[in-house]
């Protein structure tokens, strides 16, 4: 488990563990909880080994509080590469830099959120009041997994912390936007999940036909705009077209 220290006036600073991942990985673990400030420490050590590789090295894959390292044991030894990323890590620049902001359009309710209205029943909320206060929220994309292109993401409203279903759901398809715990999601396929759902995006997370099939990216940020379902059927027939493109917020 990584530890916390104390480093002059900047305030505590992360002490990561190395834990072997078999023969051929690395996980180098920046904390134990859902944490903006860890998240950001994972991110800038890949985006450091993405711009100045380590020869070796073969991938990285962050997740929320450690960076998955994977490499060639015949031309890098364990002990060698966790002595280099301890080093790089002792120079890691890290900020909350410039992330990109993202407005994604949603479809609440509807045939793919159907769990918008028992959950505001749940929550004794009304739906446009659990639409109002998931909508008012910023998340944040803490890493993509389990299929690809799917985006987990931070920043739920405590009022809005549900456990996941305790038996998950065959099929839910691609765009669904839910909220399993205290995280919220996006689906980028088709497949089964136990989250609970309270919408739909006509955005495509994952595009495999894109010259960037993943729409999303660990450290980005974004907000949930609703949308009339008729909007949400235009929207997304123009994506299929050719004629839209979903952007990230111009830099201010």
């Amino acid at each position: 488990m990584s530890k916390r220290a104390q480093h002059g006036p900047g305030g505590p600073e992360i002490v990561p563990a190395f834990l072997s991942v078999g023969d051929c990985a690395l996980a180098v673990q920046f904390g134990d909880v859902i944490d903006a400030d860890v998240n950001r420490r994972v991110i800038a050590l890949a985006e450091s080994l993405s711009d100045f590789p380590i020869p070796g090295v073969l991938e990285c894959v962050p997740t929320y509080r450690s960076l998955l390292v994977s490499y060639d044991p015949a031309l890098l030894r364990g002990t060698a590469l966790e002595a280099a990323l301890a080093e790089r890590i002792a120079q890691l620049k890290v900020s909350a830099g410039s992330a990109r902001q993202w407005r994604v359009p949603v479809v609440y309710g509807g045939e793919v959120g159907l769990d918008l209205e028992d959950l505001a029943r749940e929550k004794q909320l009304t739906p446009n009041e659990l639409i109002q206060i998931h909508s008012a929220a910023e998340f944040r994309v803490y890493m993509i997994g389990f299929a690809p292109g799917f985006a987990y993401l931070g920043g739920l409203p405590k009022a809005l912390h549900t456990p996941r279903l305790p038996k998950p759901r065959q099929s839910i398809p691609a765009g669904a936007v839910g909220i399993g715990g205290q995280q919220g999601s996006i689906n980028s396929v088709t497949g089964p999940s136990g989250w609970r759902f309270v919408g739909w995006t006509p955005w495509r997370a994952f595009d495999p036909a894109r010259a960037e099939p993943f729409l999303f990216a660990a450290g980005d940020r974004l907000n949930f705009v609703p949308v009339s379902a008729a909007e949400g059927a235009e929207i997304a027939a123009a994506i299929a077209s050719g004629e839209s493109m979903p952007m990230p917020e111009a830099a201010p």
